[in-house]
């Protein structure tokens, strides 16, 4: 508990398996559950709806081009069972950082033009591990073509897996299981 969210504390913490969630008024709460939801890049579920939805090209993808406006977005989301956000301006301002220095990255995607997903983590380039952090959509299926399309290129960069922090029925059904604290903390080193 506490600390602060400067870069070189968030790029420490998240290589030894820890990332901040706190709410409005609370100290920096740091955690490293057991178990932790990990997905293998190529264990990612695509079903046949979902490859229909790729083939369509309806949407439009793209990487790093728009990173503020996904964190605001999956700050503002609604979501079914949650009453407002983690991502405090605060996080906000810290991850925009972690941006500008190379660290955090974002999927976007577009239709017609106009932002309806995406998601953002950090990407610990020389452990091969992305740290998805939040996802959001305002259409069908967006949020799931990023996660797909972020999963295709990390499997071709080689990278281990993309950390989920925590079980969500939603992304056990993208293919994500969790395994022992022990493990992926294996994995990082």
């Amino acid at each position: 508990m506490g600390a602060d969210l400067s870069v070189k504390r968030l790029v420490d913490a998240y290589s030894k398996g820890i990332f901040p969630w706190y709410n409005d008024g609370q100290p920096v709460l740091w955690w490293s559950p057991d178990p932790r939801m990990v997905l293998i890049p190529e264990n990612i579920h695509v079903s046949k709806t979902m490859r229909k939805v790729l083939r369509e090209e309806r949407f439009k993808v793209t990487f790093n081009t728009a990173f503020l406006d996904v964190i605001l977005n999956c700050k503002r989301i609604e979501r079914d069972g949650q009453y407002g956000t983690w991502i405090t301006n605060e996080m906000v301002d810290a991850y925009l950082e972690l941006y500008k220095q190379g660290f955090a990255e974002s999927v976007e995607i577009w239709e017609s033009g106009t932002l309806v997903g995406g998601l953002y983590g950090i990407n610990l380039k020389e452990k091969k591990v992305f740290c998805g952090e939040s996802m959001f959509a305002k259409t069908s299926n967006a949020s799931k073509v990023a996660l797909i399309t972020l999963a295709q290129n990390l499997q071709k960069n080689n990278y281990k897996l993309i950390d989920c922090q925590v079980y969500t029925e939603h992304l056990e059904s993208m293919g994500a299981a969790e395994i022992s604290r022990a493990e992926f903390l294996s994995v990082l080193t």
